[in-house]
């Protein structure tokens, strides 16, 4: 079946009930062997499967057995009233969700007493240790000889062999502790990767389920899925939106910091877009509805990060190759430490088919298995509240090993919008506000991309230029415009065209002065008649407040080089980039030559970073490492073609997220190192005889705790 077809057959489920990532390797492998399946792929952070091709939720189930999963469709009403109960908090009490365990534990203090009072081989203290073996670890038992008799080897197949064992050289007491201690280490293992999808399960409470709409003149609260797109919704002061929109009526201030991460709330008008989940602060706002529920910019977030804990970042696929090898190879030391010392040293069989069990426990690899998924999540779910959407543990990984960043100017190191930075007259009888009236109304009518900047300066300034009457208004190609105004014509443009009407001296002063403002990067307009020349006004993008700061950062946290990319002039270009302080500033770049540089970069450091819009860069965007796209809120294009999406328009959150991978990277490989050197050492006790089943299980059960919580660090990464 081609990609196309599989596309189209695809199926998403949430599945509940999920204890380890080897679980979730499992149910995959089992799904796949569904008739109808061409395959599937479990995101164990997100706790979804997605199916290619056909099956029933009974089927699937059926290949979850093993575990007691329970599946539902994605969007169904089912998994909506999960999440509303999840939601509310609606708990299973602590004594009915660990029942088992609790009376596991009881039958083993009963038996521990017994054999303090009647001694090791009385049968009441044998038949309460095998009733704590059997209730707190019959359903390992059954998966675990499942697995033996299907030759698959896993943690619950290790566990099984060794209680087994146990059983069998009379060791009943601390067979019965061992069932308890990996019991418990499981419930670990599922809390704190439940901590960890909590993170994102928060995000999915931020937008209110229910709005205010107005139709056919009344004002009624409708369920978020059954509002239609131009629908009108009444946001009122203190409120949450609950969908995305443009205000129609009314002006507010707005917190937008569960989808951009940004503390200061921003100024809402008409026109102005807002997003679901954004909370309203001050006016009464009328949204018109521009997105169904399912197509929201928090439920793009939302899908975007559970689709990225999904994906494996190189860490943890060494790990799942690692741990693939790793389990037979336990088994088979396993049974050498328990044969070989009995057959040629005259070793004790008892002693040392003991130890060659204790081998068995310690070989578990739960830490292993959960040091990478659960970083991942963390950090995913942690970068995602703060406004930095990361689309895979890869890209995550990736970013902490950059050695240089490539920007664009315009819209990521500065603003993208033109102000106007100078204005200076240059004949004292020029009233200056008539001036500006007669500029605005000449830029009014040109095309040219900095008049906007004009006609912001005169809208604040509050001068009237719509009733100027303009006749003969020209544009002078690639020099200027003009127009006759009361009869005299005014001419607006470069340098180049003034020293082109001989009837005006542009002297060395005054062009000394227009090369100062073009070597600051600004575009120095002359204004003037025929006989003239009246005043300079200078036009620049501004630089963002946070550039400068934020170069300094990066060169501080070690990345070799930052390069500004620009289609600007050589002189705009140095000035700006002298200003915010990159290492390298390349201008009067096409498209076509940023994606060559961005090339040329990977070949000299390997790993390089692209920041841009997302639109205009998308080229250089997708030949960099990481392609990292600003103010993605709102931007489709951003959100589907780049690898991190700073959702503010915010570049201070990209030290940030540099600090976070490294972070994540490091507390990655910290992990893996204690989790193979605890299983060593403990390993190394088996040298003098001196690996017990419990030391064995507490050493991979706190090996897992330390795991699972130094992970856990990630969520409280600050910027």
């Amino acid at each position: 079946m081609n990609e196309e077809n599989l596309k189209k057959d695809k199926s998403v489920y949430r599945v509940q009930g999920f204890t380890c990532a080897n679980c979730a390797g499992k149910f995959e492998r089992n799904v796949k062997e569904i008739p109808g399946v061409e395959d599937a792929k479990v995101n164990f952070g997100a706790s979804k499967i997605s199916v290619f091709g056909k099956a029933s939720v009974e089927e699937l189930e059926k290949a979850g057995s093993f575990e007691s999963l329970k599946v539902t469709p994605e969007n169904s009403n089912q998994t909506s009233q999960n999440t509303a109960k999840e939601d509310k908090g609606e708990k299973v009490p602590f004594y009915k969700k660990y029942s088992k365990l609790l009376y596991s534990v009881a039958f083993l203090v009963f038996g521990y007493l017994s054999y303090f009072v009647n001694g090791e081989d009385n049968i009441l203290t044998t038949l309460l240790f095998l009733a704590s073996m059997l209730v707190g670890g019959l359903s390992l038992f059954k998966v675990g000889f499942q697995n033996l008799l299907r030759l698959e080897f896993d943690m619950k197949t290790l566990m099984t062999v060794a209680v087994i064992g146990g059983a069998i050289i009379g060791e009943w007491g601390e067979v019965a502790l061992v069932v308890i201690l990996f019991a418990i280490s499981e419930e670990l293992e599922r809390f704190s990767m439940d901590r960890a999808r909590n993170s994102i399960r928060s995000l999915m409470n931020i937008a209110p389920k229910e709005a205010l709409v107005r139709r056919n003149g009344q004002e009624l609260m409708i369920h978020v899925d059954d509002i239609a797109v131009g629908d009108i919704m009444i946001v009122k002061p203190g409120q949450k939106i609950a969908m995305d929109g443009v205000v129609v009526r009314g002006h507010s201030s707005v917190n937008q910091a569960a989808i951009t991460g940004e503390s200061v709330p921003i100024g809402k008008a008409i026109d102005d877009e807002v997003f679901a989940g954004t909370l309203n602060e001050e006016g009464l706002l009328e949204v018109e509805i521009t997105k169904l529920v399912e197509d929201t910019t928090i439920s793009k977030i939302i899908h975007l990060v559970e689709e990225a804990q999904g994906e494996r970042a190189p860490a943890q696929a060494f790990v799942d190759k690692f741990a693939k090898y790793y389990t037979p190879i336990i088994m088979v030391v396993a049974a050498l430490v328990a044969v070989l010392p009995p057959l040629f040293f005259d070793g004790s069989w008892e002693t040392w088919v003991y130890q060659g069990l204790a081998v068995l426990v310690v070989g578990c690899p739960c830490a292993l298995v959960i040091s990478t998924p659960i970083s991942i999540v963390s950090a995913i779910g942690n970068a995602a509240k703060k406004g930095v959407l990361v689309k895979g543990g890869v890209y995550l990984e990736e970013i902490g090993s950059l050695k240089a960043i490539a920007f664009d100017k315009t819209g990521t190191l500065t603003k993208g919008v033109p102000v106007v930075t100078d204005y200076q007259l240059l004949n004292a009888q020029t009233d200056g506000k008539e001036l500006l009236s007669i500029i605005t109304a000449l830029e009014y009518r040109s095309q040219h991309p900095l008049a906007s900047a004009i006609m912001k300066k005169a809208e604040l300034e509050r001068i009237n230029y719509a009733d100027v009457q303009v006749e003969d208004f020209s544009s002078i190609t690639g020099k200027g415009i003009k127009g006759i105004i009361n009869g005299v014509t005014y001419y607006i443009g470069s340098p180049k065209l003034f020293k082109e009407l001989s009837s005006i001296t542009f002297d060395k002063k005054f062009e000394k002065e227009v090369s100062i403002l073009q070597n600051e990067g600004k575009t120095a307009m002359i204004v003037g008649t025929e006989i003239e020349i009246l005043a300079v006004i200078a036009v620049a993008d501004e630089v963002r407040d946070s550039s400068k700061e934020v170069i300094q950062k990066l060169h501080k946290a070690g990345i070799k080089e930052t390069i500004m990319l620009t289609g600007d002039n050589q002189g705009t270009a140095m000035a700006i980039g002298n200003h915010v302080g990159v290492s390298n500033v390349q201008a009067e770049l096409m498209p076509e030559d940023k994606l060559n540089f961005i090339k040329q970069l990977r070949a000299k450091y390997g790993k390089v970073a692209m920041v841009g819009d997302g639109v205009n860069d998308a080229p250089a965007l997708a030949a960099s490492t990481v392609g990292i796209a600003m103010g993605g809120a709102g931007t489709d294009t951003a959100l589907e073609t780049a690898d991190v999406a700073l959702m503010g328009d915010d570049l201070r959150k990209l030290p940030f997220t540099v600090k976070l991978s490294r972070k994540a990277l490091n507390i990655i490989k910290a992990n893996i190192t204690f989790a193979i050197s605890i299983k060593f050492i403990a390993l190394l006790l088996v040298i003098p005889g001196w690996l017990t089943l419990w030391i064995a299980i507490l050493s991979d059960m706190g090996a897992t705790l330390l795991v699972a919580l130094n992970s856990l660090r990630l969520m409280r990464v600050k910027e």
